[in-house]
């Protein structure tokens, strides 16, 4: 298992980790398997989406703002981040990606996003290959 470490800079941002993953993927050797995705936090969600034009980052981001909003009468939780806690659970903590031919196996357009909704903060994604038979 390898941790990949990532400084957002941002309240709510998606930072894309594609290169990275890919990164440990090489060094790993693996030709054929998986690379299962994990964010080891409750307010840090992972994501496919695309990565050609930076107008969808700022359309989901946009979006999830306006369905579930920062400050609510109804959040009962005292951080005062329970929208984070709401927008990780939609997303959902972790991702398992086909590896074929030592890459990973995605569409054109798509990338692999670390997705912050409490930052700024240093957040870390477990990274764990299993190899194919």
């Amino acid at each position: 298992m390898e941790e990949i470490r990532v400084r957002t800079s941002r309240r709510s941002e998606m930072v894309e980790v594609t290169g990275r993953v890919q990164e440990i993927v090489s060094r790993g050797g693996v030709r054929e398997g998986a690379a299962v995705l994990q964010s080891l936090h409750t307010t840090a969600a992972l994501t496919i989406n695309e990565n050609a034009d930076p107008d969808v980052v700022h359309d989901v981001l946009g979006k999830l703002d306006r369905l579930v909003p920062h400050q609510e009468p109804f959040y009962r939780h005292a951080e005062g981040n329970s929208d984070s806690h709401l927008k990780t659970s939609l997303f959902g903590p972790s991702l398992t990606v086909i590896v074929s031919g030592g890459r990973l196996v995605l569409g054109r357009w798509q990338g692999i996003y670390l997705c912050e909704f409490d930052g700024p903060r240093e957040r870390r994604v477990a990274v764990q290959l299993l190899v194919g038979a």
